[in-house]
């Protein structure tokens, strides 16, 4: 970063915030960087990662102390370890996702039996996290779901199939969105699936254009029968906590998008700085020095509004369409920021080798899940007054 840009960033941290910043990037340096290559060619991260995190205290660290936690409820920690993993680490390894996009489904949903019964594992990382909600019919409409749910009076009878799910290998608790009240498009309930469960089964790891380290499969409910102690909140009002919960799952989203166009962006910096073209560096042309001033600007610009997002995060007053707008910008961003880094690169930036190869791909999915960027759109011009369902 430019001075200025780093001057831009310390206004939101303190001092507390820099030395764990220091502490998660040796470790993401010495755990997680040197195991990268072979996490992609086996197509998912090794569960130790999950395990020497949580050691460490890096995972559910806003869950209470008796459950494993530290109680710490304050998202800039969580932007930090984002941000160093981007930089430093490997972005298939969903870390984040465990922590803080699934894992407040049970600690704010769940019962005090079931917070003690699931999140002291989850915090260890001996128990991995994952959310099921999309099917093949159902991706951004969350009201279309076919899985369902029926009341069986001592248990759930759980039926259907899930696809494109984060941590689906790897996954021993999943959290499963099914229709409990056919006649209702929100009636949906949320379910905790448990590893070994008579009739839940994976499917394939799917191939992936990027992310090649983090696993992500078909998951398959053939009557599964779920104890009526593993449905969270009420299971008719599984819509609304989804809703709930996608303002910080987009929050995330836009940390993660705006950290890793920094890191592309210096990646490239260095790269033209030192790459020679007709016998004078690359970084002495025009084009690319505007292109890298472009770039520079843009990046600042929807840093400092992530980095509001998040302040405003932490004071409870992040609304939906703001969320949305953070994501938007943010993966539209990173998706133009590595499309210029790699032509800079130009054979190079081609060759897997290259890291600006990989990151292009790894890209390409940020404005597709969590919401596309049409979604995102949508979401913002409601909250303007622009409903077409209200206009007619």
């Amino acid at each position: 970063m430019t001075n200025q840009s780093v001057a831009l960033r310390r206004t939101i941290f303190e001092s507390e915030h820099d030395m764990f910043r220091e502490s998660f990037r040796k470790f993401v340096q010495k755990e997680v960087a040197p195991h990268a290559p072979e996490w992609r060619a086996a197509g998912q991260v090794d569960r130790a990662a999950f395990e020497k995190a949580g050691a460490q205290g890096y995972l559910m660290m806003w869950a209470e102390e008796k459950y494993g936690g530290a109680g710490i409820k304050d998202f800039r920690y969580e932007q930090i370890m984002i941000e160093e993993n981007m930089h430093f680490g490997e972005p298939g390894f969903f870390l984040t996702l465990h922590t803080r996009l699934v894992g407040p489904y049970l600690g704010e949903l769940g019962s005090e039996e079931q917070k003690s019964r699931f999140l002291p594992a989850c915090a260890s990382g001996k128990a991995i996290l994952a959310i099921a909600m999309t099917e093949p019919s159902a991706g951004s409409d969350l009201a279309g779901m076919k899985t369902r749910a029926e009341d069986q009076g001592d248990h759930w009878l759980l039926n259907g199939s899930k696809t494109y799910i984060s941590n689906g290998q790897l996954g021993d608790l999943i959290i499963v969105a099914a229709r409990t009240v056919p006649e209702k498009r929100h009636g949906l309930g949320l379910f905790v699936v448990e590893r070994g469960m008579a009739g839940f089964r994976r499917g394939r790891n799917l191939q992936k254009l990027g992310l090649k380290a983090q696993d992500t499969s078909e998951l398959f409910f053939d009557n599964v029968k779920v104890p009526k102690a593993n449905v969270l909140g009420d299971a008719t009002r599984g819509f609304y906590y989804l809703a709930q919960f996608l303002v910080e799952e987009r929050l995330i989203g836009a940390c993660q998008y705006i950290s890793h166009s920094q890191a592309a962006f210096d990646l490239t910096l260095d790269f033209i700085k030192e790459r020679r073209v007709f016998g004078k560096a690359l970084g002495a042309y025009q084009n690319a020095r505007f292109k890298m001033a472009e770039m520079r600007a843009q990046i600042d610009a929807v840093q400092v509004f992530v980095d509001q997002c998040v302040l405003e995060h932490n004071a409870g007053r992040l609304s939906a369409e703001t969320a949305a707008a953070a994501k938007l910008v943010a993966s539209e961003l990173e998706g133009r920021v590595m499309d210029e880094c790699l032509q800079l690169h130009g054979g190079a930036g081609y060759m897997e080798e290259y890291r600006i190869c990989r990151m292009f791909a790894d890209a390409r999915v940020s404005r597709i899940y969590a919401g596309t960027s049409e979604i995102m759109k949508e979401i913002i011009a409601r909250g303007m007054g622009l409903d077409e369902r209200k206009m007619q």
